[in-house]
């Protein structure tokens, strides 16, 4: 004989499939926990984020990943805001490193209606 009779028994060379699935089953239990655990709430905290920074406008105070307070004095375009940190002191920042938003400022006057 060239096989063994353990050898030929196994599930994987063409024995029982049920084998088969009940050994892969915990390697599909822990993709599907990673994924409402660590995925899910990962994608939901970045839309989050690039909701809030394009709802950025002139008078909210945010806080950048540099850790500086500071209050949105101009809107410069898609990518990057003026920020006044100081008493006349403005910086322009990226609007991809704003953390938080502190305080919502004034909505934006209608210039059309006046």
């Amino acid at each position: 004989m060239l096989i063994t009779p353990a050898f030929a028994q196994s599930g994987l060379f063409g024995g029982d499939s049920a084998g088969v699935i009940t050994s892969f089953m915990p390697l599909i239990l822990i993709i599907v926990i990673m994924y409402f655990l660590v995925l899910r709430p990962q994608q939901q905290k970045v839309k989050a984020h690039q909701a809030m920074i394009k709802a950025l406008r002139r008078g909210d105070t945010v806080v950048t990943n540099g850790g500086l307070v500071g209050k949105v004095t101009k809107v410069v375009d898609d990518d990057q805001i003026e920020v006044e940190i100081s008493d006349g002191v403005r910086v322009r920042q990226m609007r991809s490193m704003v953390t938080d938003v502190r305080a919502k400022g004034e909505p934006v006057k209608d210039e059309s209606a006046s």
